[in-house]
């Protein structure tokens, strides 16, 4: 898991024009809450926060004031169309603290030789991981799978300290038969004419 250190800056402004004002300083607005506290109105470097956010689940040690604070991304707001940081909410974690986190699901191996498709019922596991050890993907073997084979939850194989906080029968993966489409009764019977 990958740790990042940011310098942070409380802010007393709000609203959209403070947003905006903050935004063309090249910084995210964002608020850190958690742990039965009031919430902290915070700015971050947008660079350094946009390549922070590339991990999944990235844990961050933030400098409010110097105070040090733990925290994980818990939702990040983008513009639609630029894809540059509007908002972002941190929920503050401690050491040894267990929490629930989406983790990304990837493959590994190929499908059995054949027209088979793999579709990704669940392209993200719930888990429950303590928080400075959170698992950046888990990794599913296909390898050999034919149609009508499904990977249920329960069969992954999760990091040592991290546990499901899903139904363990949720299908994950599933491979299906390719549909060929098969020929109209009216290109039929126009091949039998010619």
């Amino acid at each position: 898991m990958s740790e990042v250190k940011l310098a942070a800056e409380t802010r007393t402004e709000f609203g959209k024009g403070a947003a905006r004002r903050i935004r063309r300083e090249s910084k995210v607005p964002a608020v850190v809450y958690g742990h039965g506290g009031e919430p902290v109105h915070i700015t971050l470097p947008g660079h350094e926060l946009q390549l922070a956010l590339r991990t999944p689940n990235v844990l961050l040690t933030l400098d409010i004031e110097g105070k040090s604070q733990l925290a994980i991304p818990k939702a990040v707001q983008r513009d639609a169309i630029k894809g540059f940081l509007e908002h972002v909410d941190l929920l503050l974690v401690t050491r040894g603290e267990k929490v629930n986190v989406e983790v990304p699901v990837h493959t590994e191996g190929d499908l059995a030789p054949g027209a088979f498709i793999l579709e990704h019922v669940l392209s993200t596991l719930t888990v429950e991981a303590e928080a400075t050890h959170i698992p950046e993907s888990v990794t599913v073997s296909i390898q050999g799978l034919e149609a009508g084979a499904s990977i249920l939850a329960k069969d992954i194989e999760l990091p040592e300290g991290t546990t499901l906080s899903i139904d363990e029968d949720a299908v994950v993966l599933q491979v299906l038969a390719a549909q060929s489409e098969e020929p109209s009764d009216d290109a039929a019977d126009e091949s039998a004419e010619a």
